[in-house]
């Protein structure tokens, strides 16, 4: 146990009694999501990547893992769609946590949803919040006010150590100091969310109640930060250069049954130079960056690990659903030359971003990334979890999920009733399904899938996905079963596809509110591509 855990069991220690034995352990399921930030479809072990993932490799190893589940794009747009099972418009939280003016991008949870703490503590519940929030803190929607126990959190992102500038903390509902009083002197995010987490658990096993647990890492979100020892792991591993690296990894995801030999890697676009062409200078700059994030990734893995043998421990991970995806894909905002300033880089004041040549090698096979609706923007890896009712091990799961899903799945896992209305307020009705049926490899009964974020649109219907780039782009067309790399664009033969399914996104997109936009002119319109933290 590292100081920084110490420290921490002993500030809380007074939020937690003795553990009850494991006999005594609620019958109904323990539920823990652990959703991730900006982290691309290829970059755990299990997905296809060369950074070290053991423990998450272990936990798809005991379970399954979706190779066609999808975020939001970004992240809040993903956060509201999770913590509610509605599309990220209906609750307000269309764009990000600015008031944009129209009903979809209040920038907030609205009151015409529930949140998964609201409907689970109903059910008895003890519900937990740790990490990164981000759904309208600013605007007095909190953790505390939306269901949760108990929580530590920061109302966005955009730090890793407590002399990170944008380091802000919240505890039960309490800004707190970011040293010391009741946190540690010193502590790493990752760690520290990992800390609050296990004592939680440990208070909700003590009142013998089930949990759930929403766990929201910030890595691996610029700017990247980490320990030095652990940056000093990856430093010449990435010397052999994206184009290398990204033939690696879809020779690894092809082999793993990730994804069909019958679709073509994508090509490296105009935007990132061949690594062969590069100075010695720049490969070493590169490589840099890239350590910092594969160390990004791999402390938060060995933060699961640690969380997952507390719950052996503790004799009750047998009956916790685990869940772990991604909020959006690998990230390419500050272009494809990236960015690494700092002294350290990967420090607490350093400014380090991936930009757009790695982001190209985290999503691999696919095209494009975070804020767009291609594959590279909305595809995450899923690894379920449960072994008292997932009894297959290692396997792969193709049916086709959403972030939507989560909040039903949850439902019927606790024997939880979706509301009708809550604190006086009629709440819209669920836009997901319930995955229980896919971890047995049962089919999802389901209809289209939709997204829309700052104009980049789509609509998944079966195997055919329609797709645009900008609200005023041309909508294309792909065949994801035979061309899941969307290179092969039908729309030109497909006219009367193309129109139907332009019909549907748009209703869809009234009805949910993605219509009125932001007016022109307004963030939400022109934000794709800033550096700002989100």
């Amino acid at each position: 146990m590292n100081t920084c855990t110490l420290h921490l069991v002993a500030l809380l220690a007074g939020l937690s009694m003795t553990v009850p034995a494991a006999a005594q352990a609620p019958a109904k399921p323990n539920i823990i999501v652990i959703l991730v930030d900006d982290m691309g479809f290829s970059d755990i072990g299990c997905y296809g990547s060369e950074i070290p993932t053991p423990n998450l490799d272990k936990l798809a190893g005991g379970g399954v893992r979706f190779t066609q589940f999808y975020n939001g794009a970004r992240c809040c747009p993903t956060r509201a769609a999770l913590l509610t099972g509605l599309y990220a418009h209906q609750t307000g939280v269309g764009h990000m946590v600015e008031d944009n003016g129209p009903p979809g991008y209040r920038g907030r949870l609205n009151d015409q949803c529930v949140t998964l703490a609201e409907a689970l503590r109903p059910a008895g519940y003890f519900t937990i919040m740790s990490g990164k929030w981000h759904v309208g803190q600013n605007h007095g929607v909190a953790p505390w006010t939306r269901g949760f126990d108990r929580s530590l959190n920061a109302a966005a992102g955009g730090f890793y150590f407590p002399d990170s500038p944008r380091a802000e903390l919240f505890l039960n509902g309490e800004k707190v100091p970011v040293r010391g009083g009741k946190l540690p002197n010193d502590w790493y995010v990752t760690d520290l969310w990992t800390d609050f987490a296990i004592k939680s658990v440990d208070e909700a096993l003590a009142a013998r109640k089930p949990f759930y647990l929403h766990l929201c890492h910030n890595a691996p979100h610029f700017p990247l930060q980490a320990p030095p020892e652990d940056i000093a792991k990856f430093r010449g591993k990435y010397l052999a250069g994206w184009d290398k690296l990204r033939e690696q990894r879809h020779a690894k995801q092809l082999e793993l049954g990730m994804v069909d030999k019958a679709w073509p890697l994508s090509p490296r676009p105009d935007s990132v130079k061949a690594w062969d062409t590069l100075s010695a200078d720049d490969h070493e700059r590169f490589d840099h960056i890239m350590a910092i994030y594969a160390a990004c990734v791999s402390r938060m893995d060995a933060a699961v690990g640690r969380l997952v043998e507390a719950l052996r421990q503790r004799g009750v991970l047998d009956n916790t659903l685990i869940l772990f995806l991604s909020d959006n894909g690998g990230n390419a905002e500050s272009g494809p030359n990236g960015k690494l300033k700092g002294d350290p880089p990967g420090s607490a004041k350093s400014d380090v971003f991936c930009g757009e040549s790695w982001a190209l090698l985290e999503n691999t096979p696919f095209r494009r990334y975070k804020h767009f609706d291609h594959e590279g923007g909305i595809a995450t890896p899923l690894i379920a979890h449960w072994p008292a009712r997932i009894t297959a091990h290692g396997q792969l799961r193709q049916q086709v999920g959403h972030i939507i899903d989560i909040m039903p799945t949850c439902m019927e896992v606790a024997g939880a009733t979706y509301p009708k209305e809550f604190n006086g307020q009629a709440i819209l009705p669920l836009e997901g399904t319930s995955l229980i049926p896919a971890f047995e490899d049962k089919p999802l009964a389901r209809g289209a899938l939709y997204w829309e974020h700052e104009g980049n649109a789509a609509i998944r219907a079966g195997d055919w996905k329609l797709v645009r780039h900008a609200r005023n782009g041309p909508w294309e067309l792909y065949n994801l079963k035979t061309d899941r790399t969307e290179l092969q664009d039908l729309s030109a033969s497909e006219p009367q596809r193309v129109k139907d399914l332009v019909a549907q996104w748009q209703a869809w997109a009234t009805r949910t509110h993605v219509k009125p936009y932001p007016n022109e002119g307004q963030k939400a319109a022109k934000d794709a591509g800033t550096n700002k933290p989100n």
